[in-house]
């Protein structure tokens, strides 16, 4: 069990995946996560993966052609499962062996890459759903200990100077290019780690949702070691 007994009322644990996909978020709750103990050698997956750019895309013809452990194929197990159960729940998910994720430098004052704490929207009703197999884990923050960057002063006047039009088009403008969905965590915050092996279901901002979307990023990669990761 993760001990976030700090952060109890933004995240509900539950046993099972039924729970994880049903369990409304209510109030600070905006995240579930159905904490699992795994059984398997994910690192044999990972290490029979060729990887020749930064990020590969495994699909399930490409896991069921390893030749693997025991222990690897109990892995495998686990993936294969976990993506049959959230595709037939209507979701996409996609594996990836990740070596590190492209950084945004366009903005030097405003990265807008995944390693910056960000919120996922979406025009319809959804959900983020996310589990790291190997390697180190996404993290998330409470709402209440991050703010919204284009709140903090310094960054609203570098960003006006990138904004050409009228003023009343300049909160148009900030949506527009992403910059409202990134935040920084205040000083002390608590970053949650969200551990191996564990599913995770994430508010997402969309139209009718009753809770605030959960703030996340991508952990800085430990050197030599490549990430696992399931995401839709």
């Amino acid at each position: 069990m993760i001990d976030l007994s700090h952060v109890e009322n933004q995240i509900r644990f539950v046993t099972n995946f039924q729970d994880l996909v049903y369990t409304p978020f209510q109030k600070e709750n905006n995240a579930n996560c159905w904490t699992r103990d795994l059984v398997g050698d994910f690192s044999e997956i990972v290490t029979r993966i060729e990887l020749s750019g930064n990020i590969a895309e495994i699909d399930i013809e490409e896991l069921l052609e390893l030749e693997l452990s025991d222990f690897g194929q109990l892995a495998r197990e686990v993936l294969l499962n976990d993506i049959k159960v959230l595709k037939e729940q209507g979701a996409s998910p996609i594996l990836n062996l990740i070596k590190y994720y492209d950084r945004d430098d366009s903005y030097p004052f405003f990265p807008t890459d995944v390693y910056s704490f960000h919120v996922d929207r979406s025009p319809i009703a959804t959900d983020t759903f996310l589990c790291t197999y190997y390697g180190a884990s996404s993290e998330i923050v409470p709402n209440a200990e991050a703010t919204q960057k284009v709140l903090v002063p310094e960054i609203r006047h570098e960003l006006k100077k990138l904004y050409d039009g009228p003023d009343e088009g300049f909160e148009s403008f900030l949506s527009e290019y992403f910059f409202d969905l990134h935040y920084q965590a205040q000083p002390n915050a608590n970053i949650i780690s969200l551990g191996v092996g564990h599913l995770w279901r994430l508010a997402v901002d969309h139209p009718g949702s009753e809770v605030l979307p959960c703030l996340h990023r991508a952990p800085k990669e430990k050197t030599g070691e490549s990430r696992l990761l399931l995401i839709c």
